[in-house]
């Protein structure tokens, strides 16, 4: 069942990319392993519904083994001068660059992605992360406090503060970016001088398996980054519950969210838990419409809608909310899908076939509450022949939903999305905050003052005013309510894998 194609001179298609059936293998203390029980997992294309790799079914005993190696290099690893750890996340920045190519090809093969997005977005964004994580170490500062009034017992004193590293970070990615929020977790740890268990998702595991190889290449010594495949009960949770690992930092559903921290807060372990999104979008009268709806197309239907950041939502005021909906359905037609690895493709394949039919109960639903749908709504029905039997589904619009129904109130996370017209400016913040969920928003609006005051009514980590995912990688990143705890990206990053140590000096 190897996965060949016939390599294109338009460059999109590939030719036995990885070989007959690659297996994708464990990173433990340095080697390639397979895992300890001896199963796989097959890998599926999610653009033909065929497999295209196995994956080591990982379980216990191979997360113990790779504790053990995290543990074993911690000491050395913490205390490797920032000017070397720096050099090291730059070479493998750069030989993620030098292999942009290859890594989008598995990325586009691996997750269902296009080749386009992932030579543009996932994989330079890879680089990008450890780049601006390498770099930041560089320039880190600590604080030194300077006390002339006498102690009890003592004359003046000094007290310096360090940012020390915890010890081993566990670190679990999702499926939907993989290699782009793989780095986005493995780079500050590995940055701040913690070494790294990390789990990608057993949908999409290819590129940081690739990556690991490349880790290997550049010199990173053993044991400081580990990587362990397989579902989540056998190779994830091992991970949360592991006495040894302090920190977690988690990408994913707002469900496991609530069950790592149910098995790590009684633990008093460290938790970074970014979670689901049901992000609005808001359009008032004054906006410059036009702009307003190509950004939320593409905030709707980018990556396949499967990007937490995704204005599921849409409201638009009633003045303009015609124009809107009709905007929106004909742009909508641009995101025709198509084979993944063909570059003019807009929408590739969603991830499984278990989440298309997820996709579906949730617009068969809206449908039957009322909710009409103005495009998609249906798999397509022209696609490629290599593509025939992919996990695809058309860009969806629907209006006439109730605020409060299960389309409006969960996540989607497809190219499905809502318009609802409001009427007055409270109307529309009450509508936005009116869901558990508190990740990211966005506000276009010409009139400058109610930009501000809207966004800073919404109850949510990220707001964006007249664009969407706009990332400058110093900011913190995160959401509220069901969203997650804690904050990922700049100096927030570094010091959740690190504790602040106060040492004071008191003098004679």
């Amino acid at each position: 069942m190897a996965s060949t194609y016939l390599l294109m001179a338009a460059g999109w298609a590939h030719s036995n990319l990885w070989g007959d059936m690659q297996r994708i293998l464990n990173l433990i203390d340095g080697k390639l392993v397979p895992g300890e029980s001896g199963e796989w997992i097959d890998s599926i294309e999610p653009a033909t519904s065929k497999a295209h790799a196995q994956i080591a079914a990982s379980n216990k005993a191979d997360v113990d083994c790779a504790v053990d190696a995290a543990s074993n290099a911690f000491n050395q690893w913490s205390h490797t001068p920032a000017a070397r750890r720096s050099e090291l996340l730059l070479k493998l920045a750069h030989e993620i660059d030098d292999h942009c190519e290859r890594l989008a090809s598995v990325e586009a093969i691996d997750q269902g992605q296009t080749i386009t997005f992932a030579r543009t977005v996932d994989i330079p964004r890879a680089a990008a992360n450890l780049r601006f994580f390498a770099t930041a170490i560089l320039h880190d500062t600590d604080h030194v406090y300077h006390t002339d009034a006498p102690a009890v017992g003592s004359g003046a004193s000094m007290t310096y503060v360090k940012h020390v590293p915890r010890g081993v970070a566990g670190c679990i990615s999702p499926w939907n970016l993989p290699l782009y929020l793989f780095t986005w977790k493995i780079a500050p740890a590995l940055a701040a001088g913690c070494t790294v268990v990390a789990k990608p998702s057993e949908l999409s595991p290819a590129t940081a398996c690739e990556l690991g190889k490349l880790a290997i290449d550049v010199g990173f010594p053993a044991g400081v980054l580990n990587i362990i495949h397989g579902y989540g009960k056998d190779a994830g949770e091992p991970i949360i519950s592991h006495p040894s690992v302090p920190s977690i930092s988690f990408t994913g559903g707002t469900a496991t969210g609530a069950r790592i921290a149910s098995v790590a807060g009684p633990m008093f372990k460290r938790m970074s838990l970014e979670l689901g999104g049901k992000n609005p979008f808001l359009i008032f009268e004054d906006a410059d419409v036009d702009k307003a709806i190509d950004t939320a197309t593409r905030a709707a239907f980018t990556n396949q809608g499967e990007i937490c950041l995704c204005g599921s939502r849409i409201y638009a005021h009633e003045s303009i909310f015609e124009k809107v909906v009709r905007g929106i359905a004909e742009r909508a037609h641009t995101y025709a899908p198509g084979d993944p690895l063909d570059h003019k493709t807009r929408m590739g394949a969603l991830i499984s076939a278990d989440h298309r039919a997820k996709i579906e109960r949730i617009v068969d639903s809206a449908h039957a509450l009322g909710g009409k749908i103005h495009c998609g709504g249906a798999r397509p029905n022209n696609l490629p022949e290599r593509v025939r039997d992919g996990f695809f589904y058309q860009p969806t619009v629907i209006t006439g939903l109730v605020s409060d129904c299960d389309v409006e109130q969960e996540e989607i996370f497809g190219p499905v999305v809502s318009i609802t017209p409001f009427a007055t400016e409270d109307e529309a913040i009450a509508l936005a905050n009116g869901t558990k969920y508190g990740l990211a928003s966005v506000v276009f609006t010409e009139n400058i003052n109610r930009a501000h005051r809207v966004a800073d009514l919404l109850h949510a980590g990220i707001a964006w005013i007249n664009c969407w995912m706009v990332r400058d990688l110093r900011t913190p990143f995160g959401g509220m309510k069901a969203s997650g705890i804690g904050r990922e990206g700049g100096i927030e990053a570094l010091r959740f894998f690190t504790e602040a140590r106060s040492t004071t000096v008191a003098f004679s």
